[in-house]
């Protein structure tokens, strides 16, 4: 998809997409570098978008993790499908981050170890959010993280109402922040 196609996007559905440009790879080197690939037996991505970081999820995780992928729009999600046919124990679900315990259920993933997450939570609603995030405590086991990245730090109280721990890092490169929160 070439950055036009995602710019249309961002400008079609921009609450959804939230960005005008895919994330760098800097941001994605930043993102998944939290997670112990030796450990992780099951990663969720949320709004995968183009499949940036879920390229780097899918380069340095364990070939018996799996990765589930929640995108909701179907323009990425057919790419997505397309880029990663090859790929083995990764499932993409075109739907709504809310579905993620019925899609975990439906797959037989008991737990979540990582949830990585692109989701523009500054422009969703706030009902939307707070489900998000309430079912993301849920499906995380006791050490599970979620990491996520905002260009804000506008959601930054709302995230600390689910998680007791926070660290907040920066990319400057597209000054983004991307906060790394354990349940």
């Amino acid at each position: 998809m070439s950055q036009l196609s995602f710019l249309y996007q961002f400008l079609v559905n921009p609450r959804v997409v939230g960005a005008i440009f895919p994330s760098s790879r800097f941001l994605s080197e930043k993102m998944v570098g939290e997670i112990d690939f030796k450990k992780a037996k099951y990663i969720v991505e949320y709004g995968a978008g183009t499949g940036v970081f879920t390229e780097f999820l899918m380069k340095k995780r364990n070939p018996t993790t799996f990765i589930l992928v929640v995108e909701n729009n179907k323009e990425f999600c057919l790419l997505l499908e397309e880029k990663f046919k090859m790929e083995k124990n990764l499932l993409i679900v075109n739907g709504s981050a809310e579905g993620i315990k019925e899609y975990i259920s439906e797959h037989g993933i008991p737990y979540v170890d990582y949830v990585i997450s692109g989701l523009p939570f500054a422009s969703l609603p706030y009902e939307i959010s707070s489900e998000i995030i309430f079912n993301t405590v849920d499906i995380l086991k006791k050490d599970g993280k979620f990491i996520t990245f905002q260009y804000t730090k506008l959601k930054k109280e709302f995230i600390e109402q689910f998680f007791n721990k926070i660290s907040i890092r920066r990319e400057y490169s597209l000054n983004y922040s991307y906060f790394k929160v354990k349940s």
